[in-house]
């Protein structure tokens, strides 16, 4: 792409252009400030790499108007680098393109609807009474559950399973080893054992929303568990049965989100972050990473728990002395109550 393309693509402003150089210079991939070579674009958007920007060898660089003074390649100024990097990304992706058509070895029931340019992977299965909207693709060895909806341009990546009755809306992604329908963790205790619990709702997912690879959301086991329109999953996140999460919220890997629990909108759940169960997170929350939640929050704002890195040794110090602190609190109570 030129960089007059790119410019007008990001609505941004050509700066810093050499004599030798013109608008119409060619750019063939994008790469960090640290790597990129002539014939790339880079951006700066986090203040980390700032030393970066004297020595790169990029064509240009998406830049904000405060940086680009410190910017001796040419720059594309924007409002926010990052987003303008997001939205060039895809001109540039090189991911195969899903081939239009149903291969020969998928298994697909006789009732089920088809809408115009689907693809099928190999060795799909899909059961009675689905219907996949237009240009949805399902990847390889996938298995759709009896009764599941799939909006338009869906995308299935290989190895991913929806039980029953999941509805998925528009543009959703999901990747590989996620599966989404399963059985809720539901056990009532007897003498005998565990009874399982049968778990009667579904799942219900919005548009725009992305679930990465390996990750697991059970079905409602009264009341449906819910996925708003624009959330955003990484890998190897748990959410249990009945959870309901908001628009635009983003979680991190390895988050586990325990029953009944209710997300607000606009929420972000750093990695390895734990919820209990039958909570109500309110809109705008961040928690950051390892927050274990056993309250419900009404306040937005930023949230953390347990304790920052440190030494070994150190860390060992803290936490025998942690283990005192209950005794310590009492002894403070006596010195410092009143005298009768």
């Amino acid at each position: 792409m030129k960089l007059t393309e790119i410019a007008q693509l990001v609505e941004g402003r050509l700066m810093n252009l050499l004599v030798s150089q013109t608008p119409a210079v060619e750019i063939t991939g994008l790469a960090s400030l640290a790597t990129a070579q002539s014939h790339e674009l880079s951006f700066l958007a986090n203040r980390k790499y700032f030393h970066q920007l004297a020595q790169t060898q990029a064509a240009a660089v998406l830049i904000s108007d405060k940086m680009v003074a410190h910017c001796s390649v040419p720059a594309i100024i924007v409002a926010d680098p990052y987003l303008a990097y997001a939205k060039i990304s895809h001109y540039f992706d090189h991911a195969p393109q899903p081939v239009r058509d149903i291969h020969v070895s998928a298994v697909i029931a006789e009732d089920v609807q088809l809408g115009m340019d689907v693809s099928i992977g190999a060795h799909v299965v899909i059961e009675s009474g689905c219907i996949l909207a237009d240009r949805v693709v399902i990847g390889a060895n996938s298995v759709i559950g009896a009764g599941c909806r799939i909006g338009q341009d869906s995308h299935l990546y290989p190895n991913v399973t929806l039980y029953h009755q999941v509805k998925l809306g528009e543009r959703v992604i999901i990747h590989s080893g996620s599966v989404v329908g399963s059985d809720g963790f539901g056990f009532a205790k007897s003498k005998q054992g565990w009874q399982k619990i049968a778990q009667l709702g579904h799942v219900i997912i919005g548009n725009d929303v992305e679930i990465g690879a390996c990750t697991s959301i059970d079905r409602g086991a009264l009341e449906n568990t819910e996925i708003a329109d624009h959330v955003i999953i990484d890998n190897q996140v748990q959410i249990a049965h009945n959870v309901k999460i908001g628009r635009a919220t983003a979680i991190a890997g390895c988050v586990g989100i325990a029953g009944s629990t209710h997300i607000g909108r606009d929420c972000t759940l750093a990695g390895a972050a734990g919820l209990a169960g039958h909570l109500r997170i309110t809109d705008g929350v961040h928690l950051s990473m390892q927050a274990q939640v056993t309250q419900s929050i009404h306040e937005s704002g930023s949230y953390a728990s347990g304790t920052g890195l440190l030494p070994t040794t150190l860390w060992r110090k803290s936490v025998a002395r942690w283990r005192h602190f209950d005794e310590w609190v009492r002894r403070v109570r006596v010195v410092t109550r009143p005298s009768e």
